[in-house]
């Protein structure tokens, strides 16, 4: 394979089959473009989903290292890989339902965006593709402990 279309494969992962480079909110369309993978991943034992989403994650952050080289820039706004492993981290070991996706969809955005200390202290200290993922798997841990505080103070959990 050469070079060209291994960089081309390695742009198409890191943008979310190019929703990164959807107008307005790339972050908000790449965790739509993480749906797919969610409902995937969820259709295995608990052990094999925990593998998935390390093996995902630490994935995501070679693609995303690779992807700021090749785009030039650190933590380009079209690299969304990170948004998808952080979704995944969001609703990992949850039961999915409307509820836990709408809830959730929500709850990392707002984690993601806000980025709450520490995440915003380890997003600064860290470069490369651990520096694009990290922040957005720590945002997804916050997701999925809110959502389970969440559920199980409302006794659906």
């Amino acid at each position: 394979m050469n070079t060209t279309r291994k960089n081309d494969i390695v742009v198409f992962l890191a943008t979310g089959c190019f929703t990164g480079f959807l107008p307005l909110m790339p972050g908000t369309w790449g965790t739509f473009a993480a749906i797919p993978i969610v409902i995937v991943v969820h259709r295995v034992n608990l052990i094999v989903q925990g593998i998935i989403a390390l093996v995902f994650v630490a994935f995501a952050a070679w693609v995303a290292g690779r992807a700021e080289i090749l785009l030039e820039d650190r933590d380009p706004r079209p690299i969304v890989i990170d948004e998808m492993a952080g979704f995944l981290i969001s609703l990992l070991w949850l039961p999915l339902n409307p509820l836990t996706f709408c809830l959730g969809f929500a709850l990392f955005r707002v984690f993601d965006i806000v980025k709450p200390p520490p995440i915003s202290s380890v997003e600064k200290r860290m470069r490369g593709g651990w520096g694009v993922v990290i922040d957005d798997v720590l945002a997804g841990v916050f997701t999925n402990v809110t959502l389970r505080l969440l559920f199980m103070v409302a006794g659906l959990l």
